[in-house]
C-alpha cells in the first residue's frame, strides 16, 4: 500500500483543490476503509456556498462529505466483526457512548458527537479513511458500493417515516423531491404506506419521483396544492406529512391538508431557523408535529431494504464525478439543482 493519499479539500467559498495526506492507521476497533462512492450532500453544498450552518463554521482547508462506502484494507487491533476485502457502509457519526441520550438509545441526540464533514471535523473526500469498526455496516452482495454510500440519506428517510409511525392504509404527503424526499417516499413505501403524493417545483424531480413510486405528484409552480392534495384525498386530507423543502409555505400546507389527529414529521431546515404557522389552526385540528435530527439504529434496517428490493436506491444517483472532477461536482451540485437529483463522487478511479 502507497504511503500517501490524495484529498480534496474546501480552500474557501466555492473554491475546491487538492492536498497530499499520509493515509492514516487504524486505532484500537477501528478499520482502514478505501473510500470507494461518497454522496454530495445538501449539507456539503450549503457549506461550499456559505462556509457555515449556523454555528458551524468552515476554516479552510476543510474536507467535505459523509456519505460513504468502500473496502475494508486494515484491521485494528481487537477488530472482530469485519474482515479485509469486506465492503461496508459509514454510519459517520461516532457519539459518546455515556451520556444521558447515549444511554437511552437516542445516540443522534448525542451533544458530543464526533461527525464526519461538520466543523472542525474532516469528511471523506479521500482516497483512505479510518472509523470505528462498529460503525462500519457489511453490505450484501446484491448491494453496491454506490448503494453504500446513500444507506446514509436513505437512514434519515426511514427515520423520518419511523417519527411519523408510518403504516399500511394511510395516505401521505412528501413536500420536496430532492434526494432526502425521495428517500422518505421511498421509506414510506417500504414500510407499508401505498398512496404517497409527492410537491415540489423542479419538474425532473417530480419525474423521478413517479419513476421511484409516487403514486401522485404535484407542481407547485403550476397548481394549487393545497386545493388539487383535497381533490386527490376525497377531502379527507392526509394522515402523514413529510416537510423536507425547509420553507414556511410548505410547512403551513402541510397544516393545512392534515386530516385532524395526524401528524407532520419536520426533515428540512429554514434558511432563517424560523418559521410563522397557523398556530390555531394547529391546535384546533389537534395535530402531531415530530421532526428527525440524523437518525439512530437505522443502518441494518436500511441496507436489508435495499437487499430485499424494498427500495430501487441506485436510480437517486442522477449524476456521477470522479474525484478529480470535485469542482465541476461542487459547482454542478449548487447550479443544476433542476436536474441533479443526487450526485456522488468515485473516488476510486
Amino acid at each position: 500500500m502507497k504511503e500517501n493519499m490524495n484529498v480534496a479539500v474546501m480552500n474557501g467559498i466555492g473554491k475546491m483543490g487538492f492536498i497530499t495526506r499520509p493515509i492514516p492507521t487504524p486505532a484500537k476497533g477501528e478499520v482502514l476503509i478505501k473510500i470507494d462512492y461518497v454522496g454530495i450532500c445538501g449539507s456539503d453544498i450549503h457549506y461550499y456556498e456559505t462556509g457555515r450552518i449556523g454555528n458551524y463554521v468552515v476554516e479552510p482547508p476543510f474536507v467535505l462529505g459523509h456519505e460513504a462506502a468502500g473496502e475494508v484494507v486494515a484491521l485494528g487491533e481487537g477488530v472482530t466483526n469485519l474482515s479485509v476485502g469486506d465492503r461496508v457502509a459509514l454510519e459517520p457519526g461516532k457519539t459518546c457512548g455515556h451520556c444521558r441520550y447515549c444511554r437511552e438509545g437516542k445516540y443522534n441526540l448525542c451533544s458530543d458527537v464526533v461527525f464526519f464533514a461538520t466543523p472542525p471535523v474532516d469528511g471523506v473526500f479521500q482516497e483512505y479513511a479510518t472509523h470505528p469498526a462498529d460503525l462500519c455496516f457489511r453490505l450484501p452482495e446484491n448491494v453496491s458500493n454506490l448503494e453504500g454510500a446513500l444507506i446514509e440519506p436513505l437512514a434519515i428517510g426511514f427515520h423520518a417515516a419511523n417519527q411519523g409511525g408510518a403504516r399500511a392504509g394511510q395516505k401521505a404527503v412528501v413536500f420536496g423531491a430532492g434526494c432526502i424526499g425521495l428517500v422518505c417516499m421511498m421509506a414510506l413505501k417500504a414500510e407499508g404506506v401505498s398512496e404517497i403524493i409527492v410537491v415540489d417545483v423542479m419538474a425532473k424531480r417530480l419525474e423521478k419521483a413517479m419513476t421511484l413510486g409516487a403514486t401522485a405528484t404535484i407542481n407547485a409552480a403550476e397548481e394549487d396544492t393545497v386545493e388539487r392534495i383535497k381533490e386527490l384525498t376525497g377531502g379527507e386530507g392526509i394522515d402523514l406529512s413529510i416537510e423536507t423543502a425547509g420553507t414556511e409555505i410548505t410547512t403551513r400546507q402541510a397544516i393545512e391538508v392534515a386530516r385532524k389527529g395526524s401528524t407532520i414529521v419536520l426533515v428540512g431546515y429554514s434558511k432563517t431557523g424560523e418559521l410563522t404557522l397557523p398556530i390555531s389552526l394547529f391546535i384546533d385540528k389537534e395535530l402531531t408535529f415530530r421532526s428527525v435530527f440524523r437518525y439512530r439504529h437505522i443502518y441494518p434496517m436500511a441496507i436489508e431494504a435495499v437487499a430485499k428490493g424494498r427500495v430501487n436506491l441506485k436510480d437517486i444517483a442522477t449524476h456521477i464525478f470522479g474525484l478529480s472532477e470535485i469542482q465541476e461536482a461542487m459547482d454542478r451540485s449548487v447550479s443544476d439543482k433542476a436536474n441533479i437529483v443526487k450526485a456522488a463522487v468515485r473516488i476510486d478511479q
